[in-house]
């Protein structure tokens, strides 16, 4: 059996207000039941191990929801197979408002892309509460391989240098990953993957110049960045980021539609009351814009978004089907 661990979080307050009068979706439960939710301890499911980008956003979360509740509210690590252990057990919970997962882009958009049966539909078994955060990647290069400072220096680079644009990512169907195939189709480029365990072994590779470029997350790059180690060339959000302002955009670069984001999500199993899932999504937001989480996690890269479920659910259909366009073009599978 996977290795999972189970937390209490103990701290933090919210207060959440009774959900509005909200008519019932056919199949859905009354919402009278949201007048007795929660009735029992909250489970969170986190699909990666603790410390990553699910594990800190679901635990500032929960943090400020279990006073709230006046039920505990329980962040679970269940970290095995890409996350889809987690994601199947949240779509066979009972859908009650009573677990719930905070997950990430591999989880809710390309598992479905890069395997054919992941055992779980990210749209058709999960009820979207939130888009919580997105975070942008930066492209990195390594300056004692390449002396590229802009964009045009870095694709002269690689064009000059076929055989030595490596790129190191935190593994195959990843972000950067395929963020990296996205940039090499628009600007036709090619550059060799070297996958890694994860994001810190991915810098750790382009440190020792192993692949000299990289696409990597924000605040896995900040400190990297502001002592010297690695130089920015640009970053995929539309705007610049705060961490970094001297950094430009891809598409201030050139690189119209550029825009890329790594995000987390909060989802329910699909048949929670829609009344619950009002109570849900009231929780979750007003966690997220907490005066003391969010400029927590700002501070670590993130952007809260904190949205409305159908823009979710909007924004998670519209990244499904960009991303099965770029792997089918690179040919990128996992089965």
């Amino acid at each position: 059996m996977p290795h999972h661990s189970r937390r209490s979080v103990l701290s933090g307050l919210l207060a959440t207000g009774a959900a509005g009068a909200m008519a019932p979706r056919p199949g859905h439960a009354q919402p009278q039941a949201a007048s007795v939710w929660p009735t029992r301890p909250v489970t969170v499911l986190v699909p990666f191990a603790p410390g990553g980008p699910s594990d800190v956003v679901a635990r500032a979360i929960a943090a400020r929801m279990q006073q709230g509740f006046g039920e505990p509210v329980v962040v679970e690590n269940r970290a095995a197979a890409n996350g889809q252990v987690a994601a199947r057990q949240l779509a066979q919970s009972r859908p009650d408002g009573h677990t719930i997962m905070v997950g990430s882009i591999g989880v809710f958009a390309l598992n479905a892309v890069l395997y054919r049966d992941p055992g779980y539909d990210p749209v058709r078994d999960f009820a979207p509460i939130t888009l919580a955060v997105t975070t942008p990647n930066v492209l990195v290069v390594n300056p004692h391989q390449v002396p590229a400072t802009d964009l045009p220096g870095l694709l002269g680079w690689m064009r000059a240098n076929p055989g030595r644009a490596f790129h190191a990512t935190s593994g195959i169907g990843s972000s950067p990953h395929l963020t990296m195939e996205l940039f090499t189709q628009l600007t036709g480029t090619e550059a060799t993957h070297v996958p890694s365990r994860g994001a810190a072994t991915a810098v750790t590779d382009q440190l020792a110049g192993r692949a000299p470029i990289s696409f990597q997350g924000l605040g896995t790059v900040v400190p990297y960045v502001r002592d010297g180690r690695l130089r920015p060339i640009l970053v995929t959000s539309a705007t610049r980021s705060p961490l970094l302002p001297e950094v430009p955009t891809g598409i201030e670069s050139g690189l119209a539609g550029f825009e890329v984001t790594s995000w987390q999500a909060a989802m329910a199993p699909a048949a929670v009351p829609v009344a619950v899932l009002h109570r849900l999504h009231e929780a979750v937001t007003t966690a997220l814009r907490d005066p003391e989480v969010a400029p927590r996690l700002e501070a670590a890269g993130y952007t809260v978004v904190a949205s409305g479920p159908e823009d979710y659910r909007a924004f998670q259909r519209a990244e499904i089907e960009r991303w099965r366009r770029v792997a089918g073009t690179a040919g990128i599978s996992l089965d």
